[in-house]
């Protein structure tokens, strides 16, 4: 098997250094000696430290359109199922290293200011990008009965991404998954079941 190449272990690592440090936070000396490269490898490779950033960013948002297409987007499944699944998979409550270091687009939206105006542009494309496949999810919902028709899928998606994203950076600060439990007991039992209420008197 041949062995990576400096590139993909200074994104991989990287990524991991960033994550856990946020993108101000790690130098690039921190990322080339996680990676165990030489310091010349990452100027050989990325022109700048904001290029590295978004090609890490690229790289954790092929891990999360792969999660949206096994759950969100996964048409076998029923679509509030699919919500749920989203959610629980994405947070991975269960592990505290995922509540300790919270959602990399999430981090980068905290840092936005000090991340530049590419790196600000491409977390903004990521989170259309989610919340396109959420109202997709809705849709669905509203199609097989779960939710009303008359409901405004892309205002829900809109507050479920801007909810999640906060309950999120609150499990990260308070080193709890209970605040993201909590999002989710609220959607479920109280947001979208009045929502399904709607639909089963109409």
């Amino acid at each position: 098997m041949p062995k990576p190449s400096h590139r993909e272990k200074l994104l991989h690592v990287g990524m991991q250094v960033v994550h856990e440090r946020g993108f101000g936070g790690a130098s690039v000396r921190d990322i080339v000696q996680a990676a165990g490269v030489p310091q010349g490898s990452f100027t050989n490779h990325f022109t700048s430290k904001e290029a590295f950033g978004l090609e890490v960013i690229g790289l954790y948002f092929e891990n999360a359109v792969e999660l949206m297409r096994r759950t969100l987007r996964n048409d076998e499944l029923a679509p509030l199922q699919r919500l749920r699944a989203y959610i629980d998979y994405g947070s991975d409550t269960g592990s505290a290293e995922s509540t300790k270091n919270g959602c990399l687009f999430g981090n980068f939206t905290a840092e936005a200011n000090d991340c530049g105006e590419a790196i600000r542009l491409r977390v903004v494309e990521a989170f259309a990008e989610v919340q396109a496949a959420i109202a997709y999810c809705l849709r669905a919902a509203v199609k097989a009965g779960e939710i009303a028709p008359s409901t405004d899928c892309d205002e829900v998606a809109a507050f479920i991404v801007a909810s999640l994203q906060g309950a999120r950076l609150l499990a990260k600060a308070q080193r709890s998954p209970l605040p993201v439990e909590r999002f989710k007991e609220v959607l479920f039992s109280s947001v979208l079941k009045r929502i399904g209420q709607a639909a089963s008197a109409s």
